[in-house]
């Protein structure tokens, strides 16, 4: 077992209760007890600056975009057009033209599928997902599957959780055009060696599909570095508002996809014989965007980058490795899933004697917020002979006071049902 220095982690590189003051809903009691919100991998809370930006759009600038000339809507254009700008420097993305808005991780998975998967894909050709996919990385493929009579070829994993690289490597052959994989588990922390994946899938001239909504919360990102095909992730694990998402694709693939959904704001010139689109990026931003939505998350970006993504980072594992070593010592019966070296600050656990649903009703009475279920990972769990666990997951406002309070709630519901 690793030996944790307590006395390191006493604070991280930041002063955290002025962090925690910038958080109104941390400052709230559930249950008649302090909030402990650990449920971050699902959403994280919300700074001020990000409530703010919105609140002044709808206050003073609300106006749809791209279509008007007056004030309202110039300012409204410039606003959500910044905020492009913005998530294309989070990622470093060569062209504010890669950054595609869309509703979320999801929506921008199924984008990908339903326009470079049925534009460039046929029967026969294989996709490679891994075990630990998220629902929202496997169905689109299945519905492509469906649709093309493509096939679908799984990554295991090993017993820790990690993926199973030799396997990989036998997988990819000529007949894989896409690998569609999480850089992160939700469900397990683990962290994929997505930079080596990404250069063995290119030496076999396949693409790759990056699903980073749980990475970017947590490190910084740079998709030219990676040379990712394609990159999306949420902005409501990033701090930012749900409801809004960034799809990122290489300027080349992206220009050659068929737009996903028709209607205003993704045209040139339409006529009843014929349509032409608009250019990057709002070919594949059909309708009114959520602008607001766009706004917040751009401050979102901002507000991590000016934290310090590596300060953010360290804090996390401290808690990580703090928390893991407590459950371990204080907690008879558990079971911790998702075990692989430099994991993400993700715990999922099953506790002897107690189902996961109870785990979460109990803890909630004591003020502790977790998360139970399948975490929309039911392939991995089912795998790993479970078919829900609970998972207490750390962001930048969390604290050893805070990993003590779950720990012992954790202790009061295990006695109280065994």
């Amino acid at each position: 077992m690793t030996v944790i220095d307590f006395e390191a982690l006493k604070q991280p590189d930041y002063d955290i209760q002025a962090l925690r003051a910038e958080f109104p809903i941390l400052q709230r009691r559930v249950n008649g007890q302090p909030l402990v919100y650990l449920d971050n991998a699902a959403t994280s809370q919300k700074p001020l600056a990000v409530i703010q930006a919105m609140d002044d759009y709808y206050r003073n600038t609300n106006a749809n975009i791209h279509r008007g000339l007056h004030t309202l809507s110039q300012e409204a254009t410039d606003a959500h057009e910044e905020a492009r700008g913005k998530l294309q420097r989070f990622i470093n993305a060569a062209s504010h033209k890669e950054i595609i808005f869309t509703r979320g991780a999801t929506e921008a998975i199924n984008l990908v599928a339903q326009s470079w998967g049925r534009a460039n894909l046929k029967a026969g050709d294989q996709v490679l997902v891994s075990m630990m996919e998220h629902h929202a990385n496997i169905v689109p493929w299945q519905q492509l599957r469906e649709q093309l009579g493509i096939e679908i070829k799984v990554i295991p994993i090993l017993d820790d959780g990690s993926l199973d690289m030799a396997v990989y490597q036998q997988l990819l052959t000529e007949k894989v055009k896409l690998v569609a994989i999480t850089q992160v588990s939700n469900a397990l922390g683990s962290v994929n060696p997505i930079t080596q994946i990404i250069k063995e899938a290119h030496d076999q001239d396949a693409l790759v599909l990056v699903d980073g909504a749980q990475a970017v919360p947590h490190q910084a990102v740079d998709v030219q570095a990676l040379d990712a095909d394609f990159y999306v992730f949420s902005g409501h694990k990033m701090y930012g508002p749900t409801g809004i998402g960034v799809l990122y694709g290489k300027e080349a693939l992206l220009e050659a996809m068929p737009p996903w959904q028709g209607g205003g704001d993704m045209i040139d010139i339409v006529t009843f014989e014929k349509t032409t689109y608009a250019g990057l990026p709002h070919k594949f931003e059909a309708g009114t965007p959520a602008i607001a939505e766009a706004i917040g998350l751009g401050v979102a970006a901002d507000w991590m980058l000016d934290l310090g993504l590596g300060k953010l980072a360290a804090w996390e594992h401290s808690l990580l490795h703090y928390a893991t070593e407590q459950m371990q010592a204080e907690l008879p019966g558990l079971r911790i899933l998702g075990e692989a070296p430099g994991k993400a600050a993700v715990i999922s656990f099953v506790l002897e004697g107690a189902h996961a649903q109870d785990l979460g009703l109990l803890t909630d009475q004591l003020g502790v917020a977790i998360r139970t279920g399948h975490h929309c990972a039911m392939p991995v769990l089912h795998h790993l002979g479970v078919d829900a666990t609970a998972r207490a997951s750390f962001a930048a406002y969390n604290t050893l006071e805070e990993v003590d309070i779950f720990v012992a709630a954790l202790k009061r519901v295990r006695e109280m049902l065994l």
